[in-house]
């Protein structure tokens, strides 16, 4: 009995510390970004605290794909329907291309609008606009991160998007430096060049994880809409809980705002440093 017990002990756990690493690596990407640029003054931190938040908002509205991806797959998966599986995956993995697209045009469209509406200054809004566009660009890769990642943790693949997600953040790391704040004979281009790094190193790991997914996926010969279904019914209660959070935060950040750049600017340092003190619970859960 006891010998049983153990070996399941250890098979969650060597499912479930990858998935873990594979979220903190995620967040860890956004963490350093706002330490990268600290060299650039508070507007800078400001500005990139703003383009992130207008791209965290974006990809929670999809969270429900990601989440309803990874248990709906799971379930197929583990009942031996590898086909329904594979043709789930590929279902799933266009409605979140074409959301994300959507999305992607309404960020860039309605950016500068929404910064406006929060009360950030003239300043800040000049750097952020640019960097949030070009953030916004590459969304479609972000959600498709989170989606691959999802169909191969769905399956059991769990070490896959763990190695995908190091290979982004060192990836990120090795170019948003340089290009930031010109070295090794490249020209300094502050924001712009950290959001270039964000999107050369997503779009890598997105296409390393959709050549690791490419055998999971099977061709459907019609449209199935009862997978579509299954996933509103699993996702969509999670999108809807994420979006009312995000509610609050965005109420939140105009407040943090009145007080001006540089008190926004302390407060996403202040953040960045204690979504670090969060990382060990990750690991307990």
């Amino acid at each position: 009995m006891g010998n049983g017990v153990t070996q399941i002990r250890r098979s969650v756990m060597t499912l479930a510390l990858p998935v873990t690493l594979t979220t903190l690596l995620q967040r860890a990407e956004g963490i350093v970004a706002v330490f990268l640029v600290g060299g650039l003054g508070a507007t800078s931190i400001a500005a990139v605290g703003l383009g992130q938040l207008l791209a965290f908002v974006a990809t929670t509205l999809v969270s429900g794909i990601s989440v309803g991806t990874n248990v709906i797959v799971a379930q197929l998966w583990g009942a031996r329907r590898r086909q329904d599986a594979g043709e789930a995956a590929r279902h799933f993995l266009w409605l979140s291309i074409g959301v994300s697209i959507l999305l992607a045009g309404l960020g860039i469209a309605g950016n500068l609008l929404v910064m406006q509406q929060l009360g950030a200054e003239s300043a800040v809004i000049e750097l952020a606009l640019p960097y949030s566009t070009l953030i916004f660009l590459v969304i479609p890769c972000t959600v498709l991160i989170q989606v691959l990642s999802s169909i191969l943790q769905g399956t059991g693949d769990t070490k896959t998007p763990m190695y995908g997600l190091i290979g982004v953040n060192l990836l990120h790391v090795l170019l948003a430096y340089p290009l930031i704040y010109g070295q090794w004979g490249v020209p300094a281009m502050g924001l712009k060049g950290a959001a270039i790094a964000v999107g050369v190193a997503e779009a890598t790991g997105m296409f390393y994880l959709l050549l690791r997914c490419r055998p999971i996926l099977k061709q459907s010969s019609t449209l199935r809409l009862d997978l579509i279904r299954s996933i509103w019914d699993v996702g969509a209660s999670v999108s809807g809980e994420r979006i009312v959070q995000q509610a609050g935060i965005f109420i939140y950040t105009k407040l943090v705002l009145l007080y001006g750049t540089v008190a926004y600017a302390a407060h996403q340092v202040g953040l960045s440093i204690e979504s670090l003190s969060f990382l060990p619970a990750l690991f307990s859960g």
